[in-house]
C-alpha cells in the first residue's frame, strides 16, 4: 500500500507502454493463474477488490495524479470482473478523473469471450481503449504444453472480436516457449495467427525461467531446453517473415536479445534484413546480464 494512498498487494505488474499511467489494482492476481512459464502470481489467489477500496484508490488519484491521462487496471486480468461492477468502475474513473483519456487492462480468452458483443461496445464507449492480451503462441500444441487454457482459434476470434468493439489490442507472443524442436511450427503458427488475428500492436518476448514455475521444473528435470541466441533469432526472424499486419511489431522487451521496432508492413523487409545481418555477426546482440522481465 502507498502511504497514505493506494491499496497495492503483492507484486505490482502493468505493460511497458502504461508506465506512466495510474495504476488501479480492482483485482488480485490472475483468474487462470496455470500458464507454466508465468510466476507472476503465484503469491495471490485471485478476488476482485471491494466497491469501497476502489472508489478510494480513485479519489486518491483524482488528487495526486492530474498530470497523468491513462489508467492501468491491475492485476491479471480485470476484464473478468462481471460487467455491471466493470461498468461502475469505468463510471467513476469517468466521474473523478475527467482528464484521463483511455482505461486499458489484461484480459485472456476466457474474459473476452464471457462478454457479450453489446458488452464489449459498452466498455469501449465507458472508456476502455486498448486490451492486453497474452497469445504466447499459435501452435495448439504449445498452447496445450504451457496450459494456456485455449486454443489459437478461439484466441483468433476473441481477438477479433475486441477489434470489432472499437478497442485497440495489443498481444505479447513468446520467443523460445515451445523449445528447440518445435520452434519451426511455433514460429510459423504464430506468424499465421498474427496475421488473421490483425491486432494493432505485437510484443514479442522471450521466454526467461522463473523459480517458482512448472517451466523451471521442467528445466531442471531435463524435459525443457533453453535455446541459444542463434536459433532464438531465427524463430524471431521466421514468426516475423510469417506475419503480414497493419500496426506495430515489437522485439524490444528486456528479455530480448535484439530490440527491434517495425511499423508493419513497411518495415518488414528492413526488418528482415536487420535480423539477418545479426545472424551473420554484424549487429551486436543484448549481453545476458542486460536481459530481464
Amino acid at each position: 500500500m502507498l502511504a497514505d494512498g493506494m491499496h497495492y498487494e503483492g507484486l505490482i505488474i502493468r505493460p511497458p507502454s502504461e508506465a506512466n499511467s495510474i495504476l488501479l489494482q480492482v483485482t488480485l492476481g490472475c483468474s487462470h493463474n496455470k500458464c507454466t512459464f508465468c510466476g507472476s502470481y503465484k503469491d495471490k489467489r485471485f478476488a476482485i477488490k471491494d466497491d469501497e477500496t476502489i472508489l478510494s484508490d480513485i479519489v486518491f488519484a483524482s488528487k495526486y495524479m492530474k498530470n497523468q491521462h491513462r489508467v492501468f487496471l491491475m492485476d491479471g486480468d480485470a476484464l473478468i470482473i462481471p460487467q455491471r461492477r466493470l461498468v461502475w468502475i469505468l463510471d467513476r474513473i469517468r466521474e473523478h478523473l475527467p482528464w484521463v483519456r483511455r482505461v486499458g487492462t489484461y484480459a485472456n480468452a476466457k474474459s473476452i469471450r464471457m462478454k457479450s458483443d453489446d458488452e464489449l461496445l459498452e466498455l469501449r464507449e465507458k472508456g476502455l481503449g486498448i486490451v492486453y492480451l497474452g497469445v504466447e503462441s499459435g501452435d495448439n500444441e504449445t498452447l496445450r504444453k504451457i496450459r494456456k487454457g485455449t486454443s489459437a482459434e478461439n484466441l483468433v476470434k476473441q481477438g477479433k472480436r475486441v477489434k470489432n468493439a472499437g478497442i485497440k489490442l495489443s498481444v505479447t507472443v513468446l520467443l523460445g516457449i515451445a523449445g528447440e524442436e518445435s520452434s519451426l511450427r511455433h514460429a510459423q503458427a504464430t506468424g499465421r495467427l498474427l496475421s488473421e488475428m490483425q491486432p494493432d500492436y505485437v510484443g514479442a518476448l522471450t521466454v526467461m525461467i522463473l523459480p517458482n514455475t512448472p517451466l523451471a521444473e521442467d528445466v531442471k528435470a531435463g524435459h525443457f531446453k533453453l535455446m541459444g541466441q542463434r536459433k532464438l533469432l531465427m524463430e524471431l526472424r521466421e514468426m516475423f517473415r510469417c506475419t503480414d499486419m497493419k500496426g506495430l511489431f515489437m522485439a524490444n522487451h528486456a528479455s530480448n536479445y535484439l530490440p527491434i521496432k517495425a511499423r508493419m508492413p513497411k518495415d518488414k523487409e528492413k526488418v528482415l534484413a536487420l535480423i539477418d545481418s545479426a545472424l551473420r555477426g554484424e549487429v551486436a546482440l543484448k549481453p545476458e546480464w542486460m536481459r530481464a522481465l
